[in-house]
């Protein structure tokens, strides 16, 4: 959490949208398995160009993906045992970021490399450490859903949504705007049970009741069949957790004897220098039913419905990061208070940027 005496401006008063999310966490940048060995990928951390560099024995590691000399991309370029050779001139920069050699100049004459950042491999995810390298071995890696449980049929999903990742976090937590999906949901309205809140985290809990008979295909599959009375609207039994944990979110689903049936976990990764557009890395961690190979026969289902929702998110999140950008800011009336206390938390873990009339991230590593 930021020092309280620090004389810098008073999150709580700023734009939301002009809050950069905190790089003193753990954030995924790419799935393992689209990083063959030998090869890089090129990716973005707010406007920081960050490589990744599989070699051909070895761990992943992260460079600033830029060659000292020329600033070409090393994400370009060869990899060359334990090291990544720009493809310009060949600088060679090893996994400390140093440049280890300039083939036309002397051992003694190498310049200074390029940064370097922590990284490691956990659910099928890089993660990179884009802040305070120093801090990296005290910031533990987040809970990702069920991934490691064979009890559970995992899926990874990562869209990029044109909006500032609080908007992200608003959506999922605020679940009121079922609305929005009753073409996938039926007539469904949410129930707000309560909340819980404490350092660095903010829950909301929901049960939910339909008042009509549309219960969609994929859910009766995955949770059974919930009876409908004409009459009278519903109970649907689940209840809905959502979670943000600075700076993951999650939601997860017990049934009503309290076992755990469905959990999702994602984090919303900056990848602009102006900060309105955001990566989505999530796993979407389903039970599996008694039924032997049922799940391998509703996944396909499970995952039509879960991208019809999303796309639907995706353009109602959009339109608010077009209406803050025609606006000139953020002018949202918020009524909801577990949303007002979101609000809160992200402005207060994140980092202000300075109030420029242009909304471009100014944070510097270090500053």
């Amino acid at each position: 959490m930021p020092d309280p005496t620090n004389s810098s401006p008073d999150p709580l008063k700023t734009d939301l949208r002009r809050v950069d999310i905190n790089p003193d966490f753990w954030y995924p940048l790419a799935w393992s398995k689209d990083l063959k060995r030998g090869k890089t990928i090129g990716c973005r951390f707010g406007r920081h160009p960050i490589a990744l560099v599989r070699p051909a024995e070895g761990s992943v590691f992260a460079l600033e993906d830029r060659c000292a000399h020329r600033q070409v991309p090393l994400s370009l370029g060869k990899v060359s045992g334990e090291a990544v050779q720009c493809c310009y001139h060949g600088w060679a920069y090893g996994r400390s970021g140093r440049c280890i050699d300039v083939p036309y100049l002397g051992k003694g004459k190498l310049p200074n490399g390029v940064r370097t950042y922590p990284c490691r491999e956990a659910g099928g995810m890089i993660f990179v450490f884009p802040g305070d390298a120093a801090k990296a071995d005290s910031i533990p890696l987040p809970s990702l859903a069920q991934v490691d449980n064979p009890a559970f049929k995992t899926r990874h999903f990562s869209p990029v949504v044109k909006c500032h990742y609080t908007f992200m976090h608003e959506n999922l937590m605020d679940m009121n705007h079922q609305f929005l999906h009753r073409r996938q949901m039926g007539q469904i309205k949410a129930r707000f049970l309560g909340q819980d809140a404490g350092e660095g985290f903010i829950e909301a809990r929901y049960s939910f009741a339909r008042s009509g008979n549309q219960q969609p295909l994929a859910e009766r599959l995955i949770f059974g069949k919930h009876h409908d009375d004409p009459g009278r609207e519903q109970p649907v039994e689940e209840i809905v957790s959502i979670r943000t944990t600075y700076p993951y979110q999650s939601l997860k689903i017990h049934d009503k004897d309290g076992d755990l049936i469905m959990e999702l976990f994602s984090v919303y990764v900056p990848n602009s220098a102006d900060g309105a557009s955001t990566q989505t890395f999530g796993l979407l961690s389903v039970l599996r039913p008694k039924t032997p190979f049922l799940i391998d026969v509703i996944w396909p289902a499970l995952g039509i419905f879960t991208n019809r929702i999303f796309e639907e998110d995706r353009e109602i999140m959009e339109l608010e990061q077009a209406a803050w950008r025609d606006l000139g800011g953020d002018h949202n009336v918020e009524v909801f208070p577990i949303v007002r206390k979101l609000r809160d938390l992200l402005k207060v873990e994140g980092i202000v940027r300075e109030q420029t009339a242009d909304p471009v991230v100014v944070w510097e590593h270090g500053s």
